[in-house]
């Protein structure tokens, strides 16, 4: 079984380089014109509760089911949502959680430990469901952040967290042949659906 885990299309807050996290976000126009159909077809796709993930998944998949699974939601960053690295370079809850490279809990919002954990779940059990049911493709679009918890503890090759952060309507394809045996996915390639001459 392959599984492609993708990640939604631009926003304001992503050109902006703001905390997006749990705060519910469209795509900007100019992410909704970038957007181009995959080149995959299936039937059924896993999104977020997060209308960003709705809006990229009708472009690029307008023939399938849209599946909405909470637990896939991006972190929720507390007080930081809403605000970029420049606006808190003073505030020291801020320069706390990155001196503390981002591990402790956001002010009313996650630890990235329990952030990771709750994505993992989730993926897990699609993973398992798809599996059982004898699926050939898995698809889910969500959030940079899934990506990067879901790669970290699942992908080969083994990479940081940080380094699995890939670009809007980007993500990677995975090969399910050794999960139930060991909880691997093996990386096969990365796919990129926004038009020529667009990130």
């Amino acid at each position: 079984m392959l599984i492609y885990l993708l990640r939604h299309g631009l926003t304001e807050y992503n050109a902006q380089k703001r905390y997006q996290g749990q705060r519910d976000i469209p795509l900007s126009p100019a992410g909704l014109a970038q957007l181009r159909r995959a080149d995959i077809d299936p039937k059924v796709v896993y999104i977020s509760t997060l209308q960003r993930t709705a809006q990229t998944a009708k472009v690029l998949f307008p023939g399938a089911r849209l599946v909405p699974v909470d637990g896939l939601k991006e972190m929720c960053f507390g007080s930081f949502e809403g605000r970029n690295y420049v606006e808190m370079e003073h505030d020291p809850d801020y320069l706390a959680w990155v001196t503390a490279n981002c591990e402790s809990q956001c002010p009313d919002g996650e630890r990235k430990a329990e952030f990771s954990d709750r994505i993992c779940r989730t993926f897990a059990a699609l993973v398992d469901k798809a599996l059982a049911d004898g699926e050939e493709m898995l698809v889910i679009l969500a959030h940079g952040g899934t990506q990067m918890a879901a790669m970290e503890r699942y992908a080969l090759p083994h990479k940081d967290y940080y380094a699995w952060c890939g670009p809007n309507a980007g993500g990677y394809v995975l090969d399910a042949r050794d999960w139930a045996a060991q909880h691997v996915l093996h990386l096969v390639r990365t796919v990129q659906y926004t038009k020529e001459g667009t990130c």
